[in-house]
């Protein structure tokens, strides 16, 4: 959870100087700005989103909205193609294969491997609620679902491939040409695979959370522990990275704004870099979209580098570099017992195991 900073940034609106300071310093016992005030983020409100209870309706975090209205046969047609591994140049790697929707949505490795069992740079993000963050991939290269497809199809660590090559293996199988046919105009083309598997993945919102249930009026939903975590959660500071309906997702942060991650760490990598790989502007060096924390207790390990085996220590992590405190162990306990309200159910297409 990458929590506040001296400089918080969303792509959309461009820098914001000391953005998300407020709280830390709160935390820290000063008088701090209002964080509201001096920090811009991405999080429009949509219509469907379910509004708060009587005494909740001024909470930082908001309900997940209503899954997309989505076309059932190209969903269907999404998730064939996601699951398909010959999307890859050797046959050996899915969508699925990094983003088991069994298992949080991701992989469960630290770095992920692809074509001939190479290991990639960088942590695998989970692929539920991959549809409400602002941008896509660690370093935000990717505006859309659709653009960020492109990304594993290249990469040579990842599918190692060629757009040609996907859509001449995808034209070869006459249940595709069939199924693309009654779909679209033009057939089988790249940009109606992404569209697709893009429309697949905006039904992978992860409904019902305790926590969701209890915004919306449920005050059984949360135990006391999970109550207090939330508490803390809030006056520690994280909120101010992790808020809205995606408890994250929706800006840009420095990892280590109070303490030196990497220095630490040691051995630094170009995956390390961040958003700096994509604007080459030294102050995006080490900076990242700030990851949902819906469902983060079956995403281990934790991070973009996955240095963190467990939710425990990755709360630990970054109240250091991120806050600047070390927490008691029964605050790590009341806030993981917090984090695990948020995780929901495997979206209701996924179960109805479409084909």
């Amino acid at each position: 959870m990458i929590a506040v900073g001296q400089r918080a940034k969303a792509a959309v609106f461009g820098r914001v100087p000391r953005a998300l300071a407020a709280l830390a310093l709160a935390s820290l016992g000063l008088t701090p700005l209002c964080a509201c005030e001096s920090a811009k983020r991405e999080e429009p409100k949509p219509a469907s989103s379910p509004r708060l209870s009587s005494g909740l309706d001024r909470e930082p975090l908001e309900a997940l909205p209503e899954t997309p209205p989505v076309d059932h046969a190209t969903a269907s047609l999404g998730r064939k193609l996601f699951h398909d591994k010959r999307l890859s140049s050797d046959g050996s790697t899915a969508c699925a294969s990094c983003h088991d929707l069994a298992k949080g949505g991701d992989d469960g490795l630290a770095r992920s491997v692809g074509v001939g069992k190479r290991k990639g740079g960088i942590n695998a993000p989970s692929v539920f609620n991959a549809a409400l963050n602002f941008v896509q991939f660690w370093d935000g290269r990717a505006k859309t679902l659709e653009d960020q497809i492109d990304g594993p199809i290249a990469h040579p660590s990842e599918m190692n491939t060629t757009w040609n090559d996907v859509v001449a293996k995808l034209k070869r199988d006459t249940e595709y040409t069939k199924a693309f046919a009654e779909r679209y105009p033009d057939g089988v083309t790249a940009a109606n695979v992404r569209y697709s598997i893009a429309a697949f993945e905006r039904t992978l919102l992860t409904h019902d959370a305790p926590f969701d249930r209890w915004l919306r009026g449920e005050q059984g939903a949360l135990s006391p522990e999970q109550k207090e975590g939330y508490a803390l959660f809030k006056g520690v500071g994280c909120i101010a990275c992790h808020q809205g309906r995606n408890v994250g997702g929706n800006m840009f942060q420095r990892f280590g704004v109070l303490g030196d991650y990497f220095k630490d760490r040691g051995n630094v990598t170009e995956a390390d870099y961040g958003r700096y790989n994509v604007t080459k502007d030294e102050s995006d060096r080490f900076v990242f979209r700030v990851p949902s924390l819906r469902n983060v207790e079956h995403t281990a390990p934790y991070f973009h580098d996955g240095s963190a085996q467990t939710l425990p220590q990755a709360v630990q992590v970054m109240a250091k570099y991120q806050l600047g405190r070390k927490l008691s162990d029964t605050q790590i306990a009341e806030i993981v017992a917090f984090l695990k309200s948020l995780s929901g159910k495997v979206p209701e297409l996924e179960l109805r195991g479409i084909r």
